[in-house]
């Protein structure tokens, strides 16, 4: 899939500001003088989009029309991002772009920022998910990512006196020129009714679903392009309709509420992003989400498969389907449906098939992310499904019972069925055992995966389990993201690290010790910290210092991932610095970042502990020159561009065993971050890398963990034996933070003190010490600009392209 012959003659800067214009007048309607802002992204982007199509036809020719192994990538999130930069960095006419937006007049900087982000997805699931698809472009492999077509995001996030409020995320109001509807790929969606058993003409046994509701989903595809390859993926989401919009019968007989009814209904599936499920009807309408985009895309596979005059006997070798995570993994029973009761198969095909098809990505060590729906639910609403999962139940266990008879316990573990309390659903073992490889993402999580949480799986099949440690994106992380440190880079490496960092990035090295290397080194960091500074002045009306040690952590907030750890030390500089005006505190700048779930009531809390530290500390004049605390709102992939580049230290301070892999310490260590960080997810394997000297370490292990909890942990003790922490605690209920509601964090501080599920309270002082060698680190620059080369030369493994290539050759069977 090379280039066609008049790409050259098609992205001169002549010929882009002719699409330019001509998509600004047929597309948007509008003269250069009347044309807006948004007028003009959008004639921007529409040119980008028409220099991929011929390559975005061929590719969909290949995957339909060739035998060749293609993947499907199933997710319930694919947090792409901002289209513009990434498609012109991946088409490789970034300058060419620039300069024909500047001869318009137009500045290419407004242009870029008017792009809404798309609400795909909600953090490192759904961002890895769209590394994921671009790598799969640039190493070669024909790929699908399906997912839902989100009319809502998860919410725009606005801080309001300290509290997190969810706002509704219209990313599409303004419209979305990179997608394409397909109106003529509709696929219909059941849900919930009755069973039948019969008998067909050949005296075969036979279900047949009556359902008592019916949806459409209609497919809408983005070109995902490979870099500089000529290669176009596609993102395929399904949007919810209506089988029949209108019902011309209730609104004669002035029914005008019930005309429309079944539209409102339908539509509500793809409506929007992680609907809040503590509720009935939430849960209701998530496992309604999950099935329909996977009843979709499944439907879809096999029309493919068809298209290809290839045997539905073949799939195994011919299409790869990836379950990212438990959301998809309704998907075996969905396939073995199919195969059953639309394609005639006969059960252990049927089974074979599916098994083979497909595999399983688990993304998470906690019991409770692991989805369980309950039997009531799941029968209510996918009645053929439930009976199908009985049936692989009741066979699987049959087969287990031959090799580990009178185990009763492992039988419990395995099943299908949670029979404890209110009777479930799990998903995770039902993805489990319909795929025939399932891996973690980094290297300790695998293992903690099959020694914990799905021991009894790799007790009974442990050559299923395999680990691809993640990745991300090279393109847009370092390329796009920060341009002046890629461009320093490929002048002493050349470019090829930009598709092969795994082999190339480590040349760097070499020049850990060159004196010019790092002044520009550390002139670039210095010139992304002011750009953030400044950001921060015109958007929160803080001031801070560019040369102080910008201190960041961005991601999703949980109490695992430990915000109120990194709190408390900014609590205990602040009691430190106000008993003694003389403390030699290096100069820093806190920035956090990330959001709460809706219904998440601690995480929220922490959210306002650090609004109202943040009030407390950047008031206070006798601390402005030692620190300032930011909350930096509605962190998403668009906004992240100004964070990762800018940080001095990364922190990456979760319990360990707790987080499965993370992404954003990669890109932190990409870009020139040192870490600070617990031996957790891929912190152990980039702390490998980089050297344990390139990197801060504290807190206690998993080992440790295991040995606090069987031990009895008793976390009221440290806080009466460690002055400090006590101050900090004690402080959490004074006046000065709490605004006199001395209450507003006792739930916090009543879980830490007689709880501390996370261990906060014993890895508090390990912290504490290791920032303070963070702080007299910080004081040599010469010292901390070579230990950040080094983190940056070392991050070659964790590219997403090599994540791909592991997947390719470990689990797929794919030649890119």
């Amino acid at each position: 899939m090379n280039a066609q012959p008049d790409t050259e003659q098609l992205n001169t800067k002549e010929s882009i500001q002719k699409s330019i214009l001509e998509n600004l007048l047929y597309m948007q309607g509008k003269s250069e003088k009347m044309a807006t802002r948004n007028d003009w992204y959008m004639a921007v982007a529409y040119m980008l989009k028409d220099r991929l199509i011929k390559n975005w036809v061929r590719a969909l020719e290949t995957m339909e029309l060739n035998k060749i192994k293609m993947v499907g990538y199933l997710s319930a999130e694919f947090l792409m991002g901002p289209h513009l930069g990434n498609a012109m960095i991946n088409l490789g006419i970034e300058n060419q772009v620039r300069e024909a937006v500047a001869e318009l007049g137009l500045d290419f900087h407004e242009i870029i920022s008017q792009e809404e982000e798309p609400g795909l997805g909600n953090g490192g699931l759904g961002r890895l998910a769209a590394c994921y698809l671009d790598s799969l472009a640039t190493v070669g492999v024909p790929a699908i990512g399906y997912g839902i077509r989100y009319e809502f995001g998860i919410f725009d996030q606005k801080i309001t006196d300290g509290w997190q409020e969810e706002v509704t995320d219209k990313w599409l109001r303004l419209g979305n020129p990179w997608e394409i509807p397909r109106p003529e790929l509709t696929y219909e969606v059941k849900f919930g009714g009755h069973t039948e058993s019969y008998s067909d003409q050949n005296g075969k046994y036979r279900v047949r679903w009556i359902p008592d509701m019916k949806v459409e989903g209609v497919a809408y595809d983005t070109p995902v392009p490979g870099y500089k390859n000529g290669m176009v993926n596609l993102l395929r989401l399904w949007k919810s309709e209506a089988s029949e919009s209108f019902d011309f019968g209730a609104f004669n007989k002035g029914d005008y509420y019930g005309a429309v009814d079944k539209k409102i209904i339908s539509e509500t599936i793809s409506k929007i992003l992680y609907p809040n499920d503590e509720l009935p009807k939430g849960k209701r309408l998530r496992l309604s989400q999950q099935y329909f985009f996977v009843s979709c895309s499944l439907q879809d596979v096999l029309r493919i498969q068809t298209l290809r005059k290839i045997s539905l006997d073949q799939m195994p070798e011919m299409i790869a389907l990836q379950l990212n995570d438990t959301h998809p993994s309704i998907a075996v029973a969905e396939l073995m449906r199919l195969l059953i009761d639309y394609h005639d198969y006969d059960w252990d095909k049927a089974w074979s098939i599916t098994q083979n098809t497909l595999s399983y990505t688990n993304h998470t060590l906690l019991p409770e992310a692991l989805e369980k729906w309950s039997l009531p639910l799941f029968r209510e609403l996918l009645p053929r499904h439930l009976e199908i999962i009985y049936e692989i139940n009741q066979r699987y266990i049959n087969d287990i019972k031959k090799n580990f008879p009178n185990d009763d316990l492992l039988i419990q573990h395995i099943s299908l069925v949670d029979e404890r309390g209110e009777k479930s659903v799990r998903m995770a073992n039902l993805a489990t055992i319909g795929s025939h490889a399932v891996n973690g993402v980094s290297a300790l999580h695998t293992e903690l995966l099959k020694r914990d949480l799905l021991a009894d799986f790799n007790k009974i099949s442990p050559s299923k389990f395999h680990n691809v440690t993640n990745g991300v994106t090279p393109r847009r992380w370092i390329k796009l993201y920060n341009p002046k440190l890629a461009e320093l880079i490929s002048s002493k490496i050349g470019e090829k690290w930009i598709t092969h960092m795994e082999d190339e990035l480590v040349k760097l090295k070499a020049y850990a010790d060159d004196k010019d290397f790092l002044a520009r080194f550390r002139e670039i960091k210095l010139m992304n910290k002011t750009a953030l500074a400044n950001r921060i002045k015109q958007n929160l009306g803080i001031s801070v210092n560019p040369d102080s040690l910008f201190d960041i952590q961005v991601k999703r907030f949980h109490e695992y991932k430990r915000q109120h750890l990194n709190l408390f030390y900014i609590l205990t500089l602040y009691n430190r610095i106000k008993k003694n005006k003389e403390y030699p505190a290096v100069p820093r700048t806190f920035i956090f970042g990330g959001k709460a779930a809706p219904g998440y009531a601690m995480a929220k809390l922490i959210i306002k502990l650090i609004n109202n530290t943040a009030a407390l500390i950047n008031q206070d004049p006798e601390l402005s020159d030692h620190m300032k605390l930011i909350f930096y709102p509605d962190f998403n992939v668009k906004n992240s561009e100004w964070i990762y580049r800018a940080a001095d230290l990364s922190e990456q301070i979760s319990t360990a065993g707790k987080e499965a892999s993370g992404t954003g310490n990669m890109k932190f260590s990409m870009n020139g971050a040192l870490t600070i960080g617990t031996l957790d997810g891929a912190n152990v394997e980039i702390r490998e890398q980089v050297g344990k000297e390139n990197f801060f370490l504290f807190g206690a292990t998993v080992e440790e963990i295991s040995s606090l909890q069987s031990g009895g942990y008793d976390p009221y003790s440290y806080y009466q034996n460690n002055v400090e922490l006590r101050g900090v605690i004690d402080l959490l209920g004074s006046e000065q933070l709490t605004g006199g509601n001395s209450h507003l964090f006792e739930p916090l501080v009543q879980s830490l003190l007689s709880h501390d599920p996370y261990f906060l309270l014993h890895d508090y002082q390990s912290y504490i010490d290791c920032q303070q060698q963070v702080s007299n680190t910080f004081g040599n620059q010469a010292l901390w600009t070579k230990m950040s080369v080094h983190n940056v030369a070392a991050m070659g493994k964790f590219s997403s392209d090599r994540s791909i290539r592991d997947y390719c050759s470990k689990i797929w069977n794919i030649n890119p």
